[in-house]
């Protein structure tokens, strides 16, 4: 078990999330993002914008998305 906060994973806030893989604590993130959408937090909003930009880049979102998973994977077991 490993954790990341949002903001480790391209969001806006500190809340924590722990996850065995990379693949589980992606998907941990992408439900918080769905929330705060739903909740129209606008820092959140900010967050999301920004990832959507390098989104249409897609080597650039394919080099920050290794960036994470390697930083995942640097990480020291809890």
């Amino acid at each position: 078990m490993k954790r990341m906060t949002c903001k480790q994973l391209g969001g806006a806030c500190d809340i924590e999330f722990q996850a065995n893989s990379f693949d589980e604590m992606s998907e941990l993130s992408k439900l918080h993002g769905m929330e705060m959408f739903k909740n129209n937090d606008p820092a959140h909003l900010k967050a999301m914008d920004d990832m959507r930009a390098l989104m249409t880049k897609p080597e650039a979102m394919g080099e920050w998305f290794e960036g994470k998973r390697k930083e995942f994977d640097a990480l020291p077991e809890i």
